[in-house]
């Protein structure tokens, strides 16, 4: 523990490691007090699309924590960054929120629902049969299929809730199409998120709640991994990955010395 303490930066999961929903986790704001007053360098890096840097930080502001916006990273701002680079100024049809959109607004991306270059799919509530409908006929006229990340499901305060590898499947089973990810596991992310930090990966941690997104991601990228059982993944859900965290802890307030 004394070696993960030592790391100069940590790459940090959001739910699941900080929330459930709108109920912040026992031991963050310790956590978040260690990262400060030992002068740590730390970004929030999550697959959720739905919410824009500012919204997060307002977020955890209303659970009682104080995060500066530039501590924010999204798999909305990776998309969209990983789009202006592969066709700059082009056009997307989104089944997302706010956050995935106003992204690649500002990417300069444009919204089109007629022969948009791509359909982009995130995290959203405004999920209906007429949008998928809609999405597939733009598919087969051409329009390549992206998502902000391949999880599967989310934690939430109810309980597990479908995310957005789930919200896309019908798209892949009705065209054919695979979807390319571009939130953790892929190594863009991790990226993007060792710029930010301007640190070194072998000074860097990763802390996250998920086997399949958190931990292979870090693995892939060779940074230590931390996996805590306060969110998706479970202990008993171990034996059925080929690969193992680094270290396992119950939440993010054990790693306060």
């Amino acid at each position: 523990m004394n070696e993960l303490r030592g790391k100069q930066a940590f790459i940090c999961d959001m739910d699941g490691v900080i929330y459930h929903g709108n109920r912040l986790l026992p031991g963050v704001e310790a956590f978040l007090d260690w990262l400060k007053a030992s002068g740590k360098k730390f970004l929030f890096l999550t697959n959720s699309s739905e919410r824009s840097p500012r919204e997060l930080r307002e977020k955890l502001k209303r659970l009682g924590v104080e995060v500066p916006e530039e501590h924010f990273y999204t798999s909305a701002l990776a998309t969209a960054a990983f789009l202006a680079q592969q066709c700059p100024g082009g056009s997307a049809f989104v089944i997302g929120e706010a956050g995935l959109t106003n992204a690649l607004y500002n990417a300069g991306f444009s919204m089109n629902d007629t022969n948009p270059d791509y359909v982009v799919v995130g995290e959203t509530r405004s999920y209906s049969f007429e949008k998928l409908e809609h999405a597939a006929q733009l598919m087969i006229k051409g329009a390549k299929l992206i998502g902000t990340n391949p999880d599967l499901t989310g934690p939430s305060e109810k309980g597990i809730v479908p995310a957005t590898g789930a919200l896309i499947a019908p798209l892949e089973l009705a065209t054919g199409a695979k979807a390319y990810f571009v939130g953790k596991p892929n190594p863009l992310m991790m990226r993007h998120a060792l710029k930010q930090l301007g640190c070194r990966r072998e000074d860097t941690a990763i802390i996250g709640d998920r086997m399949d997104t958190d931990i292979i991601a870090g693995i892939e990228s060779e940074i230590e991994t931390v996996l805590v059982l306060s969110g998706v993944t479970r202990q008993e859900d171990l034996i059925h990955f080929a690969y193992r965290p680094h270290y396992i802890l119950p939440g993010v307030g054990d790693l306060v010395p």
